[in-house]
């Protein structure tokens, strides 16, 4: 990563995390992960310390130029130190799942992270029963997008559990002054006049090329017909769609990646394809459970894609667009919804949905940062999903933190406008990590969706006769129940069968 081209100033893009958030909505990004034994602190900050230089972005604080003049740059912290990101929480006995949960939920993850440092810390908690530690990791969303959220991950962890020490830097880190408030204006305001002399420039002379005035029109047009109409239609009307509050809940579940991909192969689509599916039909559940008629209702979903280019890798920052599927949330068969989500997905690529909007995005950024500030004065939009679904792919390898092997690795999403319920999901190893976030003054019982979401794919592999895999016990956070003993004892087909009598009852 540290032989990666960084750009100082951010993009628009990226500057909008910054814009929009709000303290009952901060924007930040992160994940739990659980390692095998007591990882002592001491030497988790000495590992860090030697591999500062290899992450350059984890110096630098954001620097806002006086007026919003131009876009926030990245500036080094004259002050940074690993003692204002790195910090120890100790569980009180006995450190159970439920201890751990209410933890990481609480203010560890709902503050904002303080802008008058690097944009990022690392909480690391011991005391969990079962001899484990965990780390929750944040970093803020205007650093980085899921993608190179993982990239991080890689540099922050070790392929092995004794690493050769990495090579350490040419010369000793010394911060770069930042610019007065005098030179940053001035920056900001010549780099914006430049910006919009290219485009004035590359403009008069589409004019004078027919043929890419007619592409740019065409182009436009297209990503207006595409995009517009799936933002004005109204998504259906759910329980959790509420200005939300700065309180947070997280309940997480994980499956065989093994498993998920066997369903894929015998019934088709991708395996983002099955995700959808088990949401769709777990959340319709949970709708028809509180009173809510799903019959001819559709969940809008926005799910980021990445548009990044092979050049981009390891460049930090954003470079998502995004899809906006709407999955059936009847009473249907496992197979009906899945072949519903394959159909609307197919659609959606057909039209190139994410290119349009990564296009309305590009026509966007050469307005001045003072129209993007206002727009973000009011917080995120409302009204216009129901939730947010990120996937992105991780290692499927394991990593190691000072010699300790992770176990699980369990995504932190953030909660922003009316979204009291969001999702991520990420690969690890041998599994496939969700986690549902959301906002308990609105959703009281979000570990009912986990269990929900669990019996959908009860239901889906037993659809497609995929065996359970004989893989090691690599959770950490278990589902309980009165019955879990005799759940995990009963035979998968017996379990399936409830699971899909369930997700077949009327609404």
């Amino acid at each position: 990563m540290s032989g990666t081209q960084l750009n100082r100033r951010m993009s628009a893009q990226d500057a909008w995390f910054l814009y929009f958030e709000t303290p009952d909505a901060p924007l930040h990004i992160g994940s739990v992960g659980i390692f095998e034994g007591q990882i002592p602190f001491e030497k988790l900050v000495a590992s860090m310390e030697a591999r500062m230089h290899l992450i350059p972005r984890y110096r630098q604080r954001p620097m806002i130029p006086p007026f919003y003049a131009g876009h926030p740059t990245w500036e080094d912290d004259p002050n940074f130190r690993l003692d204002r990101h790195l910090r120890l929480v100790t569980l009180d006995p006995p450190g159970t799942d439920e201890q751990f949960v209410e933890v990481v939920s609480g203010d560890l993850w709902t503050k904002m992270l303080p802008r008058d440092r690097p944009l990022w810390d690392i909480t690391v908690i011991n005391g969990l029963e079962g001899d484990r530690t965990a780390f929750l990791s944040r970093v803020h969303h205007c650093l980085v997008d899921g993608v190179s959220g993982i990239e991080l991950l890689l540099a922050v962890l070790d392929l092995t559990p004794n690493p050769d020490p990495p090579a350490p830097p040419s010369e000793p880190w010394k911060p770069r002054p930042a610019p007065n408030l005098v030179q940053a204006w001035t920056e900001a305001v010549v780099e914006q006049w430049a910006q919009g002399f290219r485009s004035f420039t590359e403009a008069q002379q589409n004019l004078l090329d027919a043929r890419a005035q007619f592409r740019a029109m065409t182009d436009f047009t297209r990503a207006i017909e595409t995009a517009l109409p799936a933002m004005f239609r109204r998504p259906a009307l759910t329980n959790w769609n509420r200005r939300i509050s700065n309180k947070r809940r997280v309940a997480w579940t994980e499956m065989s990646f093994q498993e998920v991909r066997g369903i894929r192969s015998r019934l088709g689509g991708t395996v983002n394809d099955v995700m959808l599916t088990l949401l769709g039909g777990a959340f319709g559940r949970y709708l028809q459970e509180h009173g809510i008629v799903t019959r001819g209702q559709r969940l809008r979903f926005m799910i980021p894609v990445n548009v990044r280019s092979e050049s981009e890798q390891g460049a930090l920052g954003n470079r998502v667009s995004m899809m906006l599927p709407e999955i059936p949330l009847e009473p249907m068969t496992a197979s009906e919804r899945l072949e519903a989500v394959r159909a609307e997905m197919e659609t959606l690529k057909g039209s190139q949905q994410a290119g349009a909007f990564e296009s309305l995005r590009r026509f966007g950024d050469n307005l001045p940062a003072f129209f993007h500030v206002m727009a973000g004065m009011g917080g995120v939009p409302a009204g216009q999903v129901n939730l947010v679904c990120t996937n992105v792919p991780g290692p499927l390898i394991p990593l190691y933190a000072v010699g300790h092997r992770m176990l699980a690795h369990y995504p932190m999403v953030p909660l922003a406008g009316d979204l009291g319920v969001g999702v991520g999901i990420t690969s690890y190893d041998k599994g496939l990590y969700l986690g549902v976030m959301s906002d308990p003054a609105i959703v009281e019982d979000v570990e009912r969706i986990r269990e929900l979401i669990a019996e959908e794919f009860q239901a889906l592999r037993y659809l497609a006769d995929v065996p359970t895999t004989d893989l090691p016990d690599f959770g950490a956070i278990r589902q309980r129940s009165a019955n879990g003993a005799q759940e995990r004892a009963a035979p998968e087909s017996a379990a399936a069968d409830e699971s899909a009598r369930v997700s077949a009852s009327p609404a």
